[in-house]
């Protein structure tokens, strides 16, 4: 059992425009494979998603931005605590998207609104055990199945960014790894969220990082 302990409450929760704010990331990885046809080693990019009980979808770690961390700390920290992960997080935020928490989703009203920025999350450290380990399952997919067990399409919109910013990183080696990789959603038979605007926002920049601290 791990020896963190998660945050609880909202005493700290941070609000604008009557949205609370919202912040987390895409954890991934390239994982080398051996390619079935000439037998060279490729590498394949991975995402970690957790999974919540009763739910056969699956979601991308985030929370509440409190008031006393950074938006980037609200991210690394929630990566800690739902999937137990460590690693280095993008400075530019995927986007910005808005939306209902899922306890209101069937509302009609702006109740329960969410304003949520998504980063990207090279991880580098995976957890044998981690604070909120007895809700949160974890699982590691290739890009095409994270398009599939997307929950809802705001997080579709954000692993796609993922995957151009990816593409125009030159940390990551030449653009040809990820060739083949779609670039736009999916079609799913998950039922979207209840949106309440499209996203916005830049591409992550990996030119310059943040490292998560242990």
């Amino acid at each position: 059992m791990s020896c963190l302990t998660a945050r609880t409450g909202r005493q700290r929760q941070r609000y604008e425009d009557q949205l609370r704010l919202v912040s987390g990331c895409i954890p991934y990885r390239f994982e080398e494979a051996v390619g079935s046809s000439n037998c060279n080693v490729e590498k394949k990019l991975l995402v970690l998603m957790i999974s919540s009980p009763n739910r056969d979808d699956l979601v991308f770690p985030k929370g509440g931005w409190e008031n006393d961390e950074t938006m980037h700390e609200a991210a690394c920290r929630e990566a800690l605590e739902e999937a137990g992960v460590k690693g280095v997080l993008g400075e530019t935020p995927l986007g910005q998207w808005e939306f209902r928490s899922k306890s209101k989703q069937n509302n009609g009203s702006l109740q329960g609104g969410c304003r949520g920025y998504m980063f990207a999350l090279r991880v580098t450290e995976e957890l044998d055990s981690w604070p909120e380990q007895a809700i949160y399952g974890r699982k590691w997919v290739t890009i095409e199945d994270a398009f599939k067990f997307c929950r809802y399409d705001w997080m579709r919109e954000a692993l796609r960014k993922l995957l151009i910013a990816l593409s125009e990183s030159t940390e990551n080696g030449p653009r040809e790894e990820l060739d083949g990789l779609p670039l736009r959603p999916v079609i799913s038979e998950v039922g979207p969220e209840h949106q309440i605007s499209s996203p916005s926002g830049c591409f992550a920049s990996h030119s310059s990082v943040q490292q998560l601290a242990a």
